[in-house]
């Protein structure tokens, strides 16, 4: 669990550096520039959305599993 909270850190961070270099290198004026970014940022952030979602309920289900009861029996 840790090693994914310091990826998605360091996703985020990548994020807001690249889009801080995109804004001060770019050659597209500064509306145009901030209009793509929101919209590239909100198709990320839906990815993300969506790759938690599934992640979620992935995980549901194997804990559901587990704690299902074990319906075993023993040979006599």
């Amino acid at each position: 669990m840790r090693r994914i909270f310091g990826f998605l850190i360091g996703i985020f961070v990548g994020w807001l550096v690249g889009s801080a270099l995109a804004l001060l290198l770019a050659p597209a004026s500064g509306e145009k520039l901030r209009t793509d970014l929101r919209s590239r940022s909100s198709g990320f952030v839906g990815e993300i959305k969506t790759a938690a979602g599934t992640r979620r309920k992935q995980l549901e289900d194997q804990l559901a599993a587990l704690r299902a009861p074990r319906t075993t029996e023993k040979s006599a």
